[in-house]
């Protein structure tokens, strides 16, 4: 019998077809590849508009409506109604139905996004092997973490109510998590680090490990205040504009209360019995990228004044200041936002809290 010959044509056809094939199995990521991601319910406030989909290896996004900010002010791209959250699974998540996983609560700067590359990136980098989950949830482009003093016609914007009352039963219900403070963490950059501070010392019973990135830790320090009313009147950070007193009032005596009672570096002694750490370059050489140098500086300062805080009270703390960065990643000068740096940050947090959160 004669055996029939496939054409050049089909042969190199049925070639690229292989190859497809195998690089599908070879670099797609494995969540897409094998199983999909976890279907999540309405509860906690929280009503799920989009179910998650895989964006990395083991990280989806969902999108979630909340009764406590209807709407939030915009970042290009996002839809002022709905919240996007970032959640990376540890590896084998899938294969272990039975396990249960800590979490760490990752809250982004402003003006940035949950859904960037950076928060979609570096938890699978910073997580490789460690059973630990991530999440992090939107905190709009100057919301703040923080319930909005005077808001005005936008409605709420009760950020800090959306996150810490309705984001992590949201997240304990639907994933296989350790719902209580020994099984979570909280860790932000810049404005987030702000946010984590702020959480963890408000909540006490929340968080057992506390980290900041380049965080804006002291509400006192009127560069730090500048900042905080700046994002609020430029368009870049979200539109449409926040009022000066938006988000904690006044920022001037005798009207800054808010501004005073939420400030970190002041309100350390919520913080003991439970893992403090911080991250700060200094700016490096302050003539390349000078905003981001200055900014970087500054909040060093808020960082070094928190930690005088903290030795005050005589509360154990990690403080890693690496200045113009040489030493402590590659790619990182120093400055305010870097990546390199950010991920060395994270890196090194991961491996800190890992060992201790609760697992089961």
């Amino acid at each position: 019998m004669r055996s029939r010959r496939t054409p050049v044509s089909g042969r190199l056809v049925a070639v690229l077809a292989g190859f497809v094939l195998l690089c599908a199995g070879v670099f797609a990521p494995a969540g897409w590849a094998a199983t999909a991601p976890p279907r999540f319910v309405n509860g906690s406030g929280l009503t799920v508009v989009r179910q998650p989909t895989w964006v990395g290896r083991r990280t989806f996004v969902l999108t979630v409506t909340s009764t406590q900010v209807p709407v939030h002010d915009a970042l290009p791209g996002q839809v002022p109604g709905d919240h996007v959250i970032t959640v990376t699974l540890p590896d084998g998540y899938g294969a272990h139905p039975s396990a249960r996983y800590p979490v760490l609560y990752l809250l982004h700067g402003s003006p940035e996004r949950p859904d960037s590359p950076r928060y979609e990136g570096m938890p699978e980098r910073a997580t490789e092997g460690v059973p630990l989950i991530t999440v992090t949830p939107n905190g709009g482009g100057h919301g703040w973490y923080t319930n909005w003093v005077h808001p005005g016609s936008r409605g709420r914007q009760n950020w800090e109510t959306f996150h810490l009352d309705q984001v992590i039963p949201f997240v304990d219900a639907n994933l296989r998590t350790v719902p209580t403070r020994a099984g979570r963490a909280i860790a932000g950059h810049s404005m987030g680090g702000f946010g984590a501070f702020h959480y963890a010392e408000t909540r006490p019973d929340l968080f057992s490990y506390v980290g900041s990135f380049s965080g804006d830790l002291d509400l006192r320090d009127p560069l730090i205040r500048a900042a905080v009313v700046g994002s609020g009147l430029l368009p870049s950070f979200g539109t449409p504009l926040a009022a000066p007193d938006a988000v904690f009032g006044p920022p001037v005596w005798p009207l800054d209360g808010a501004w005073n009672a939420a400030s970190p570096a002041q309100h350390v002694g919520t913080l003991r019995g439970r893992g403090v750490a911080m991250y700060t370059g200094d700016g490096g050489d302050l003539t390349v990228d000078p905003v981001l140098a200055l900014a970087e500086k500054e909040v060093e300062q808020t960082a070094l004044r928190t930690a005088a805080g903290l030795r005050a009270a005589d509360i154990p703390y990690r403080l890693v200041d690496y200045e113009d960065g040489s030493g402590w990643a590659e790619g990182c000068t120093g400055k305010h936002g870097q990546d390199p740096c950010l991920q060395a940050d994270l890196d090194d947090y991961v491996s800190l809290i890992a060992p201790h959160l609760r697992h089961s």
